[in-house]
């Protein structure tokens, strides 16, 4: 609970943060900040995802204590692959052509990709513990500076390199604060294992390909629209999508904290058909959360867009969202339902040969979508891409995964949210606000809620029982 906890209020941060930085920056100005934010997590996937995503799989509690050339390993990788980041950072300003975008901004880029990269290396390390208490006060404090230096500097300076920085500032002294932590008694980088990084690599190899091919869509995205329509125009197209991926990610992020370490443990403990088990469960669950919350986002964007959008923003926000929010669950689903498949198999190369029918099949709807006066095409050859991402991972999943979530969930899930938009649709119609947002919210709740019990969706439907018969035993 107290993880969840934690990633609420990082949710909730985060969209303050995102919006506070969107209203004091600009269109403009955010358009910039957006692209060299895109930039630095291209290079954390292509550089530092592989270290998180190892840490998830391989490092435990029995990991910490018998095996400690794991960490040592991956501590030293961090390194590593940081000093080569600099040096070739170096070599390319002394020999290198110049790009057309700021200087500051790209190297600002770069060390939010480290700073960044480090975090989530070491909230990784604390979640495949489950120390829960250490991953709460990461959380809090990563939130705490982020607010004050992030939102700060656009408010006082309304500069995106100052934004950069102040995030780079968060991100290091969030790691700096909560070091003790994350010491390992038996680690020593001298330990490190070649062996051992070359087998962390191959496994994660095709994932953060797979990840950086999905990266690099909304960078080349931006990129287009700031050639073709400006900054501006790439600062209301970046909104819309930084925070709706956020919030799909948000509510994917707080499932596979619990869910993804629930099924390696499965696997340690009884094997590898156990951990299937639960994998095919953890799916079912996914689905049955990320449907009705992209379902529900769009019935209530009007009172969003009213209410929290910046007014420069209003308008052109609700447009581009609605254009990728099928996109958006699609991409949820195949990082958070359908991924782990490959991961707990160990097998992860599909991964890779579904980004990439994603980047063709997006490339050829940007081929033959028409230009219009905005990049309307360009956010639907986006949600198209990771759409056909989905059902190629699904495709794989399905010769890979015997064990696999029942129809009638998928089915009872979609007729859940069926039910849900038809209660929400007449609503959709009331003035913006927030009784309009709170009565949209609870309507959808309780139709959603009441034929999740019902049907027993995913076994959510016992889970909550359970919950309340307890609750009221209790008292």
């Amino acid at each position: 609970m107290n993880v969840l906890l934690a990633f609420l209020a990082n949710t909730i941060v985060n969209f303050v943060i995102g919006l506070t930085v969107a209203k004091f920056l600009g269109p403009e100005e955010y358009g910039r900040f957006a692209l060299a934010f895109s930039i630095a997590m291209v290079v954390q996937t292509a550089l530092y995802d592989w270290l998180r995503l190892s840490a998830t799989r391989f490092y435990s509690k029995r990991t910490r204590h018998k095996e400690p050339v794991v960490r040592s390993t991956l501590d030293a990788a961090f390194i590593g692959v940081t000093l080569f980041l600099t040096l070739a950072t170096g070599v390319y300003a002394l020999v290198g052509p110049p790009l057309d975008f700021e200087t500051n901004l790209i190297l600002l880029a770069l060390l939010t990709s480290v700073a960044n990269g480090l975090f989530d290396y070491c909230t990784a390390l604390v979640r495949a513990r489950f120390h829960d208490h250490a991953y709460v006060r990461l959380m809090l404090a990563k939130n705490g500076l982020s607010l004050v230096l992030i939102g700060g500097g656009a408010f006082i300076f309304h500069s995106a390199a100052v934004a950069l920085a102040g995030g780079v500032a968060s991100l290091f002294g969030t790691v700096i604060l909560g070091r003790r932590a994350l010491l390992d008694p038996g680690a020593d980088i001298r330990a490190a294992s070649s062996q051992n990084a070359r087998a962390l690599a191959a496994y994660s190899a095709p994932i953060v390909t797979a990840h950086l091919l999905y990266q690099a869509m909304p960078l080349a995205a931006r990129s287009i629209v700031a050639s073709v329509f400006g900054f501006a125009e790439t600062g209301q197209f970046a909104l819309a999508y930084d925070l709706g991926v956020r919030a799909v990610q948000a509510l994917g992020s707080a499932l596979d904290v619990l869910l993804f370490q629930i099924a390696v443990a499965a696997h340690e403990l009884h094997g590898v058909d156990r951990a299937k088990q639960q994998v095919a469960r953890n799916m079912g669950i996914v689905v049955a959360f990320l449907l009705p919350a992209c379902a529900g986002l769009w019935f209530v964007m009007p009172s969003i867009e009213a209410l929290i959008v910046p007014a420069q923003y209003r308008g052109p926000f609700g447009h581009y969202l609605g254009l990728l929010l099928p996109g958006l669950f699609a991409m949820g689903v195949i990082l958070f339902g359908v991924n782990p498949v490959f991961q707990i198999e160990k097998k992860t190369a599909p991964l890779m040969v579904a980004a990439l029918a994603a980047v063709v099949f997006g490339l050829a709807l940007l081929l033959i979508l028409p230009w219009g006066k905005d990049a309307s095409n360009l956010a639907i050859a986006q949600a198209g891409a990771y759409i056909a991402a989905l059902v190629a991972t699904v495709y794989f999943a399905l010769r890979t995964q015997p064990v696999w979530p029942s129809f009638w969930d998928m089915f009872a899930a979609l007729v859940a949210t069926g039910a849900m938009s038809l209660a929400l649709t007449p609503l959709r119609d009331m003035t913006p606000g927030i009784l309009t947002l709170i009565a949209q919210i609870m309507a959808g709740a309780a139709v959603y809620g009441l034929l999740t019990v019902a049907f027993d969706i995913a076994g959510l439907g016992e889970l909550a029982t359970t919950w309340l018969e307890r609750r009221f035993a209790r008292s």
